[in-house]
């Protein structure tokens, strides 16, 4: 998004977003983490704990889910808002969550995955991605990235991406091994294609 298209959203909407505090680097975020709670992860992954679900009900069905769920503030909630509640709730329950969006990398070096359902435009359910991540795996903005998120700490509005599980669908390592494309060595043309053909023949005219 150009950066003119990008001041525009944010001042019809609300303040520029204060980001979470960096997630640290480290080569294994689930380093901590033991075999049943890896297991539980799996599950949820296979099971309908997916923002991207959420994101593409109607409101009366984010309503039924949000009773389900137990939530009871939920009268007058925007989708988005409702949307957010819905994952908090979720996540409180679970411990654990599984997002996927489009990435857009902004000028400070951070990121969001955005929602195709909403256009690509910043939203309360936007994940955030810290820059030692993008600077891990290479990320760009446009990338199709899914993985393990975290809810808000204190002071913070937006879930967290906590383990980058699949960009553009594939293992994270198989981007780490592409070179940029700017980076791709030129082959120039070093012979002579040539085109024209029999005046006499109109087939291919």
């Amino acid at each position: 998004m150009p950066p003119d298209q990008e001041d525009e959203v944010r001042t019809a909407t609300e303040p520029a977003p204060t980001p979470p505090a960096p997630l640290a680097e480290s080569d294994d975020d689930f380093a901590g983490f033991d075999e049943e709670v890896n297991s539980r992860y799996e599950e949820i992954k296979r099971g309908g704990t997916h923002i991207s679900e959420l994101q593409q009900m109607t409101m009366p069905q984010l309503l039924k889910t949000a009773k389900d769920e137990g939530i009871t503030e939920y009268t007058g909630l925007k989708k988005q808002d409702l949307i957010f509640k819905i994952l908090k709730e979720r996540v409180k329950q679970n411990g654990l969550m599984f997002g996927e969006g489009t990435l857009e990398v902004l000028p400070d070096g951070f990121g969001f995955l955005r929602s195709p359902d909403y256009n690509y435009l910043p939203c309360p359910d936007d994940i955030y991605i810290s820059p030692s991540q993008i600077r891990r795996f290479g990320l760009r903005t446009g990338s199709v990235v899914a993985g393990q998120i975290r809810p808000p700490k204190e002071n913070e509005r937006y879930f967290a991406l906590l383990r980058v599980e699949a960009i553009n669908y594939n293992d994270p390592e198989i981007l780490t091994q592409k070179v940029v494309f700017d980076d791709l060595t030129p082959l120039h043309p070093d012979e002579r294609l040539v085109l024209e053909t029999d005046p006499t023949e109109i087939n291919m005219r």
